[in-house]
């Protein structure tokens, strides 16, 4: 019986895929890597990809490129390489931002063992903005990696950080199956000082119409209320309220809205409520305040991310009183279960190991972990022996562009405590990724390293990073399995 196996091609055994009377793999070239198909003569199926097609054994074999138009013929007639929602199951998004990431991932996952639900494609706005990438490229690329590590236990596809309609558009038109709202340009820091006159003032204020509300009807769903959420009283006060809905209420309507225009595609999806990325922690009571008023506006979501207390800095453990965390992140937690259920979600969760074990034992694993730039990070840890001179580039330029590029992330890095380039040794570059300031500074200036270019406009990084982490894809895919290990493990004992 003709197979994959018996032709003469280098196939990717764990590749390897039998649908019926079809079978798929990926096959070593001397041209790189390409997709293979076999199947009888006159399959369908040959009408969704595309390459150069010979006859073996009685079957035609395909062989094509790693092409969207091949990514999505693989999702038309593989089921599992389809993004769908994955519920209320214990759940991890692994963010790649250069598009090599996931076959790592995928043997973290694996290793990890358990019940853990993936999101391979993980990818923000702001993100694809900086690295040029588009929906499309994000999940296409993690549909070859799932490809090539056989990964067949269902996946998520994560549109982050989305502000915007448009931002829905362009990640529903290729298939994500996860919709993470980011209404914190609406969210009115000022709540949290204003007076309770300016309070009164500024409530008057919310867009009442988009709530389909009035402030009567709030004031007496909420004001002077108590609310026991598994034997915790949460008292409604009427600045409590105040500070609550002038805060929230429009990053409410907000998410409200985006929900519908979601909604209305008939697609599929689940969503994710993000607030973390706002100047001061959301209380107990506001976070009441959120979940009721979504609930009452018909909005349905899987997953919410406060801000929590303490300091969730990007690519480094958390920062704060773990003590103090786990009291208020246990709350949060009830809350959750009272009102939902719905999972809490870690944002900037890489490298939050300390956190990890209260957060799965306060939600009772109804929770999302949430990553994107440590798998960067371990890109650069990858190339740093490799290449010393190309790393120490990369960091001279990125101290460089440091202050510019911190702006949009809560981060405290401080350039004069990172070791001067000049004063590390080559087998010493490596060991800047475990320095707590030259750490943040190589995360935050992804963008700026991805995309600066030399005078002749030519790429001046990217080039020859991704050209390294191509010819030495084991050593990247071992570093990520052994980094994503410590962080999946904690929530893999659910």
């Amino acid at each position: 019986m003709s197979n994959l196996e018996s032709t003469t091609l280098n196939i990717l055994s764990r590749s390897r895929v039998s649908v019926g009377d079809v079978e798929c793999a990926l096959a070593q070239t001397s041209a790189g890597e390409r997709v293979a198909v076999l199947a009888p003569r006159g399959a369908p199926l040959f009408a969704d990809f595309e390459g150069e097609t010979s006859e073996h054994a009685g079957k035609t074999l395909l062989l094509g490129p790693k092409s969207a138009r091949n990514a999505a013929a693989l999702r038309a007639n593989i089921p599992w390489l389809n993004p769908r929602p994955l519920g209320l199951r214990t759940s991890a998004g692994l963010g790649d931002r250069l598009g090599l990431a996931t076959p790592g991932h995928v043997r973290a996952v694996r290793a990890a063992g358990g019940k853990l639900a993936p999101i391979f494609a993980q990818q923000s706005i702001r993100e694809m903005t900086r690295t040029g990438r588009s929906p499309q490229q994000v999940l296409d690329d993690a549909t070859w990696g799932i490809f090539a590590e056989g990964w067949r236990e269902g996946v998520g596809a994560d549109a982050d950080h989305l502000k915007v309609p448009a931002d829905i558009d362009a990640c529903a038109a290729v298939g994500f199956s996860f919709y993470t709202i980011d209404p914190g340009e609406h969210v009115d820091h000022r709540a949290d000082v204003l007076s309770p006159d300016d309070l009164r003032a500024a409530i008057a204020q919310l867009p009442w119409n988009q709530l389909e509300d009035t402030l009567p009807a709030t004031t007496a769903r909420y004001a002077d209320q108590t609310f026991d959420i598994e034997g915790r009283l949460i008292r409604f006060d009427a600045v409590t309220l105040l500070r609550a809905a002038v805060k929230y209420g429009k990053a409410v309507a907000h998410v409200a809205m985006m929900y519908r225009h979601l909604a209305a595609k008939n697609i599929p999806f689940e969503l994710e409520v993000s607030v973390d990325e706002t100047e001061t922690p959301t209380t107990h009571a506001e976070h009441i305040y959120i979940a009721n008023e979504l609930k009452r506006l018909g909005v349905r979501w899987v997953s919410l991310a406060p801000r929590y207390v303490g300091r969730f800095e990007k690519g480094v453990d958390y920062i704060g009183d773990l003590t103090a965390f786990e009291d208020d992140f246990a709350v949060h937690a009830a809350i959750a279960r009272v009102l939902g259920p719905y999972k809490l979600s870690l944002h900037s969760g890489s490298d939050k190991f300390s956190v990890y074990p209260a957060a799965v034992r306060q939600t009772r694993g109804v929770v999302h972990l949430k990553t994107a730039g440590t798998s960067y990070l371990e890109a650069l840890h990858t190339i740093a022996p490799l290449d010393p001179a190309f790393f120490r580039s990369i960091y001279i330029f990125a101290r460089e562009r440091w202050e510019t590029d911190r702006a949009s992330y809560h981060v405290s890095a401080d350039l004069a405590r990172a070791p001067l380039p000049q004063d590390v040794q080559d087998a010493d570059l490596p060991a800047l990724l475990d320095q707590f300031d030259a750490r943040e500074i190589l995360h935050v200036t992804f963008g700026s390293v991805l995309t600066a270019r030399q005078a002749d406009g030519r790429l001046r990084f990217y080039d020859r990073l991704v050209q390294l982490l191509r010819e030495h894809p084991e050593a990247y895919a071992s570093n990520l399995e052994k980094h994503f290990l410590k962080h999946l493990k904690p929530f893999a004992t659910i």
